[in-house]
């Protein structure tokens, strides 16, 4: 069930801001049955994500609101891993979602704990392993992945960048999309998380890990699942030597050592610096990490000096 109000298909105008949300918020929780007086912001950057100080409940409203189907899919995903007692973050049962108030797509997600503590980048091999042992869910109509379109999609929405800086982008974009052509997976084809990170893996207050923010969940070759702690590693050395052997001890399979890494630890970075680019209008931090990551594609150095986002 979907609740319409005000705004139209671009948000209504509202101002993606703590402040200007707050309208959003509050008919969004008062909606769903919430209280949103006290919520706590978390994060504004792609979503607005809150944390209600009265119920045990983040609030999710998507910058974007051409993601209504897509965040349909992540509710119903998330409500199928339960039946599979997968651990992931999970929706209240209570409430019919997504919503759409003032334009824009809001989602509730039941607290994994009162603060934000990341698993371990083992743990999150665990649950990987565990998630690709599952069978697709047909009845879901999961996408299947295209990282070409994607990727066109992103540097097609890109603003405020120099038109040398998207020329480049673009360029190297229709080089890598010819080499990904040529890849042979040997992973199973089946279903993926999509942006499976460290970020994306929180400690649940009971203490065993759960995977969060399933809005990527398609269906394509499993080393989408493994690339970016990947190149964590051994790109920006955002994981140990120590670290990432462990993951790949208990995954039980090392991309690194596959013909194809290179190709797609190429297009997944591109991946990452386009959707930095997006928002570099919005933060002087994005604009700023951007230009460095621009540096870096261009010379092959300085990765190491990258911040995750």
């Amino acid at each position: 069930m979907i609740s319409r109000s005000g705004g139209g298909p671009d948000g209504g105008g509202t101002e993606f801001t703590a402040e200007g949300l707050a309208p959003v918020l509050a008919e969004a929780c008062a909606t769903a049955g919430f209280d949103a007086h006290g919520a706590e912001v978390l994060r504004l950057g792609s979503n607005a994500v809150y944390r209600l100080a009265s119920s045990p409940v983040i609030v999710r409203i998507a910058r974007d609101p051409s993601v209504l189907t897509e965040m349909g899919r992540a509710v119903n995903m998330a409500r199928w891993l339960e039946a599979q007692d997968f651990p992931a973050t999970r929706v209240p049962t209570s409430v019919a979602q997504p919503l759409v108030v003032g334009g824009l797509v809001v989602t509730f997600w039941e607290s994994v704990q009162e603060r934000e503590e990341y698993a371990t980048v083992g743990e999150l091999a665990d649950l990987l392993r565990r998630l690709h042992w599952l069978e697709e869910p047909e009845a879901l109509g999961l996408p299947y992945f295209d990282p070409l379109a994607k990727l066109a999609a992103s540097l097609e929405a890109l603003e405020g960048v120099s038109a040398e800086d998207r020329t480049y982008l673009e360029e190297r974009a229709a080089s890598l999309a010819k080499d990904y052509d040529r890849l042979d997976f040997v992973l199973p084809f089946g279903l993926t998380h999509g942006d499976a990170n460290i970020g994306n893996v929180l400690h649940h207050r009971d203490g065993h890990a759960v995977l969060i923010d399933l809005d990527g969940f398609a269906l394509a070759p499993r080393e989408w699942d493994l690339i970016l702690t990947a190149i964590y590693y051994d790109r920006y050395g955002w994981h140990s030597k120590a670290e990432y052997a462990e993951f790949v001890y208990r995954y039980g399979f090392d991309l690194m050592n596959w013909p194809g890494y290179e190709t797609l630890a190429d297009l997944r970075e591109l991946m990452m610096v386009a959707w930095i680019g997006r928002q570099v209008t919005v933060s002087e931090r994005s604009a700023a990490e951007f230009a460095r990551r621009m540096r870096s594609l261009r010379t092959g150095e300085g990765r190491d000096e990258w911040s995750p986002f």
